[in-house]
């Protein structure tokens, strides 16, 4: 008997194996703590960041009847001022609202030339192949059935210019003066924004990282020619509306 007593029988030794694996398993990690990490993330590499709505369904989070940007648009009026890298801040946010999307503001660090989806699938290949240095880039929409995903490449801002005129607006895409020379692009510069991933669209879409933020912003002009050519071979091959919409400033 006292042979016995200091073994443990071969079933109950399985099964306190089982428990320890099952104890030194990893936790899967928890959703919302990962989307802060990586909001974080995008303020540690200095971009100001903002609440915004998120989908209600096929609706917008907000109560406005038939918005014209579900999802996409800020929490607040006052988002230019409300934009911040403060961790502090960012952290309320996130735990205050765990459902909402995030903008970030254009033209104070940071620029985002927007183009839609394929032709910057097309323009990031040709760019990498090439050496050109390509900073953060995001994906928004990807898998919408109409073909209105669009690729979000990150830069550096052209700064504040001495003559307000060499401001490119934000409704770049919309004017057929500038259609030839720029189709289907958007220059997100002073007095606009963009979603910043992990952010959800209507009809379970997303908006991702491509490259994350720890790449360095570039100079815009070292993208722009590339971006441009594949935004017009894009155009010329799907005769898409070189007019639409692909980020309206009002709510």
């Amino acid at each position: 008997m006292g042979s016995e007593s200091g073994r443990v029988k071969r079933g109950e030794q399985s099964r306190i194996s089982q428990w320890l694996r099952g104890l030194r398993k990893p936790a899967a990690e928890d959703p919302g703590r990962q989307r802060e990490s990586l909001l974080l993330a995008t303020a540690s590499a200095g971009l100001p960041i903002a609440p915004a709505a998120h989908p209600a369904g096929y609706r917008c989070s907000c109560e406005r009847i038939g918005c014209p940007t579900p999802a996409r648009h800020p929490l607040s009026f006052a988002w230019q001022t409300q934009s911040t890298t403060d961790r502090a801040q960012i952290e309320r946010w996130a735990r205050n609202h765990p459902s909402a999307n995030f903008i970030t503001a254009t033209g104070m660090v940071h620029d985002v030339l927007d183009v839609p989806l394929e032709a910057g699938r097309a323009a990031l290949e040709r760019l990498l192949a090439a050496g050109v240095e390509v900073g953060p880039v995001a994906e928004s929409g990807a898998g919408d059935e109409g073909g209105h995903g669009r690729m979000l490449f990150f830069t550096a801002t052209r700064g504040t210019p001495e003559d307000e005129d060499e401001w490119w607006p934000c409704e770049l895409d919309c004017h057929p003066e500038t259609m030839d020379e720029h189709p289907g692009l958007r220059w997100h510069c002073r007095g606009s924004y963009v979603l910043v991933p992990p952010a959800a669209l209507p009809g379970e879409l997303t908006v991702d990282w491509v490259r994350g933020p720890e790449h360095p912003l570039p100079d815009p002009l070292t993208l722009l020619e590339t971006l441009t050519d594949a935004c017009a071979q894009h155009l010329a091959d799907a005769d898409h509306d070189a007019h639409a919409v692909a980020w309206p400033l009002s709510r």
